[in-house]
């Protein structure tokens, strides 16, 4: 994979943890289109890396990321013609979907502000953590545009409930960190200074866990958004069925057996 041109890309061995730092902090780590296509790759790529088990994105400077770049892309929004653009749009809802079925858990460390293609970028993560300076907002209907981009009017129901999603999608204005925790956007808030150590602790554990179980359920969580009790019930029912056939389960019950922590090796 070619070196990105707006972030890093960071992978710890003995904990198999990939770090990916947005890293355009003079512009608040504002996406081009090269970036966008690059995370994209990025996430497809991490989904079959042997050496990664977990995967934190954060931020440089003072903002996760404040959305597309204005100056880099919406002056060459203007010239294209409704294919053209449908083709950018697609791009970045690509990326979402490369988040949402990388098969490993995705945790969001967001390190300040957080805004537009960085909200839904944060709404796909798995798990958000977050600095109490880190506000956020799905700001498209402020510059004009459908408040439902990116997979936004699917993921922000699922995490907050459609009446409070409907507020932030139509309004477009920011929320706190605070707030955001309380209605369920962020699942913790932490001093700056303990944002890093904390994501990156989750993502340590998540790490050591069942790989391909956790997989299985992230898989799900996808699917089932679409199905009724009935087919949910089968779905999960055949899905246990198989983890159940997976060394890990044996490896989990035999560390329960002789009282001692599972070493989970399997890959998804």
């Amino acid at each position: 994979m070619k070196s990105p041109t707006g972030f890093k890309l960071e992978v710890e061995a003995t904990t198999q943890v990939a770090t990916i730092t947005l890293n355009r902090p003079e512009r608040l780590n504002a996406l081009t289109f090269e970036i966008y296509a690059e995370l994209r790759d990025t996430f497809r790529a991490l989904d079959q890396a042997p050496g990664v088990r977990a995967v934190v994105i954060t931020g440089s400077g003072r903002a996760f990321c404040s959305g597309g770049d204005v100056e880099h892309i919406i002056g060459e929004l203007f010239a294209r013609d409704y294919e053209r653009l449908l083709d950018f749009t697609r791009l970045t809802c690509d990326l979402i979907l490369a988040i949402r079925q990388c098969r490993r858990p995705v945790i969001a460390a967001l390190n300040g502000t957080v805004a537009g293609a960085g909200a839904v970028i944060a709404a796909a993560a798995d798990l958000r953590v977050a600095a109490e300076s880190a506000k956020i907002a799905f700001l498209f209907t402020k510059v004009g545009l459908c408040g439902a981009d990116m997979g936004s009017a699917w993921l922000l129901p699922r995490l907050i409930g459609a009446g409070r999603a409907t507020q932030l999608l139509l309004t477009g204005d920011f929320i706190d960190a605070r707030e955001a925790e309380r209605i369920g956007l962020y699942n913790q808030v932490v001093p700056l200074e303990q944002l890093m150590p904390t994501a990156g602790g989750l993502a340590e554990r998540l790490a050591r866990g069942p790989a391909f179980g956790l997989a299985m359920t992230k898989d799900l969580l996808n699917r089932e958004a679409s199905l009724d009790l009935v087919a949910a019930l089968e779905t999960e029912a055949q899905a246990q069925a198989v983890c159940m056939q997976h060394p890990d389960f044996k490896e989990a019950y035999e560390a329960f057996m002789n009282k001692r922590p599972a070493r989970f090796l399997g890959a998804p």
